[in-house]
């Protein structure tokens, strides 16, 4: 083939790709229809096509919900079928006539499938937002509005952050932000990233975009840069991380240092960190415990609550392993070995039984 017939037989191919997948839409709704997968005992016709056929059951439920909602817009479905419209456009047409009030879904969807020809699907989702400012733009206002609404609401819902540690000095995460903090953490990554901060910060030249290596480098930064005086007060002192070294250390040893959540790390990590962070001196006796910080006051001080930080790593109750920054502190009480007492006091979470005097 030539270039001129190589480009005319894909761009067929594709359309033709489409056709078949409307033949396999209309075939699954009507299996649903007449309850395929019932005589064996199947939870769903879904179930039971992706059982069957050996794809997923996200894959099957997918095109389920695709192939109920063509057979209820007989014009999308023909130009489906006539390879005028990609299964993707398809289902972005679908998720954005369905938000509409009824009595503009056909007029919108007969725009959507014109547009369809010169938009491939992700042009088509941000028309589709915006489609009934152009049939109704008194009633699209209100109706944006209680999309975002109810998109914010769930968003709020959703969002969540997981951390999991591997065990060889790294942290694997997940997270789901709603959409403006999400670019909000966007653009001051970029600050970081950006290559003339980089050129400033390493020496690192070019105008190339931000890698994701290069944005993870930015959150690095960011953690580190945030100021603490603009932290949450957790547990009576400012939610930071307590480097624990030896001056020895500090002046060029190789003894690595401890953090007070329990990780280690090298000694010129701490003494990077070090540099940009205040130093607070503190002598530690035989059994590593903090002397000289107690005070005639009800509440402990923020040195103390750094003290029992450093001595007791976190909450004292028997199995628990909150964090110091969750723990109160209470007032000295006897150690259960040797009836030395405590001078500054013992870190207990929420949920334990307060001690008594």
């Amino acid at each position: 083939m030539s270039t001129e017939e190589a480009a005319a037989t894909l761009a067929e191919a594709t359309r033709m790709v489409a056709r078949a997948q409307e033949i396999e839409l209309r075939v699954a709704e009507h299996a649903k229809t007449v309850g395929v997968g019932e005589s064996v005992g199947a939870t769903s016709t879904a179930n039971f096509w992706a059982y069957s056929t050996h794809q997923t059951r996200t894959s099957a439920h997918g095109k389920m919900r695709l192939a109920v909602a063509l057979a209820a817009r007989p014009a999308l479905r023909t130009a489906v079928a006539a390879g005028d419209v990609l299964v993707e456009q398809a289902r972005v047409i679908v998720a954005a006539v369905e938000v509409l009030p009824a009595e503009h879904r056909d007029e919108a969807e007969a725009m959507l499938i014109k547009f369809a020809a010169e938009h491939d699907a992700q042009a088509l989702k941000r028309l589709g937002r915006r489609i009934l400012e152009l049939l109704d733009p008194e009633a699209a206002e209100a109706h944006e509005a209680k999309q975002l609404e109810d998109e914010e609401r769930d968003a709020a819902r959703s969002t969540k952050l997981t951390m999991t540690d591997d065990g060889h000095g790294k942290v694997h995460g997940r997270f789901t932000l709603p959409s403006a903090q999400a670019a909000m953490l966007k653009k001051a990554l970029l600050a970081f990233a950006a290559p003339k901060h980089r050129a400033a910060v390493d020496g690192s030249v070019g105008e190339r975009r931000p890698s994701a290596e290069r944005m993870g480098q930015a959150f690095v930064e960011l953690i580190e840069r945030y100021p603490t005086k603009k932290l949450p007060k957790a547990g009576g002192v400012n939610a930071t991380v307590v480097v624990t070294m030896d001056i020895s250390t500090l002046m060029g040893g190789l003894k690595a240092a401890s953090l007070d959540t329990g990780e280690r790390i090298t000694a010129g990590q701490a003494r990077r960190l070090a540099c940009e962070a205040g130093i607070i001196p503190a002598v530690l006796g035989g059994k590593s415990q903090v002397l000289d910080l107690g005070r005639k006051r009800r509440f402990h001080s923020e040195s103390q609550r750094i003290a029992m930080a450093i001595e007791q790593g976190g909450c004292n109750a028997e199995g628990c392993d909150w964090p110091p920054g969750l723990c109160h502190g209470h007032h000295p009480i006897p150690w259960s070995e040797g009836g030395e007492t405590n001078k500054d006091g013992m870190l207990l979470c929420p949920p334990s039984p307060r001690p008594g005097p």
